[in-house]
């Protein structure tokens, strides 16, 4: 900042208001290239402030995706243990293949990325003679797993067997 005597201003042979009157203006003037470069520097703070804001904003909204994507897992697990509970572990103990296949069909409404519950589907349908909807399931179940080497053979089975 300009400090006045640095000027090498003559203002000896001034009077004293005329002295006075040059220290304000001098003042004056420091103080408006002061408030230009305060002002400057408030936009460029206000800008990183409003993008920063920004930022938080998307990631705030990230984070509700996430939520929102993690509450839709957590009620699928809940569907498949519901449909474990009350449909797949049923559908093993019955002796009744009508029975065996609702039960199974029932579960897989609820829990229908089940490999396994798909393939035990298959093999009831097999044994009821219906073996276009067994392919079917196998097909599904070689969707969800395509390593599912038994479900791969019940399938070739299945289509062998026309």
């Amino acid at each position: 900042f300009l400090h006045w005597r640095k000027l090498n201003l003559n203002l000896k042979p001034m009077n004293g208001v005329w002295q006075r009157a040059a220290r304000i203006l001098i003042v004056l003037v420091c103080a408006s290239q002061l408030a230009a470069c305060m002002s400057e520097a408030l936009d460029r703070q206000a800008e990183q402030i409003r993008q920063q804001n920004e930022e938080i904003a998307r990631q705030r909204k990230d984070l509700e995706a996430l939520a929102a994507g993690q509450q839709i897992q957590d009620q699928k697990q809940q569907d498949c243990r519901r449909a474990f509970r009350d449909y797949f572990d049923k559908a093993q103990l019955s002796t009744n293949r009508d029975e065996t296949i609702a039960l199974y069909r029932q579960g897989l409404q609820l829990c229908g990325e089940d490999d396994v519950a798909h393939y035990e589907l298959g093999r009831a349908l097999v044994d009821a003679g219906r073996r276009g909807e067994a392919e079917k399931e196998f097909e599904a179940a070689l969707k969800i797993n395509p390593g599912f080497a038994e479900a791969r053979r019940q399938l070739d089975a299945v289509r062998n067997n026309r």
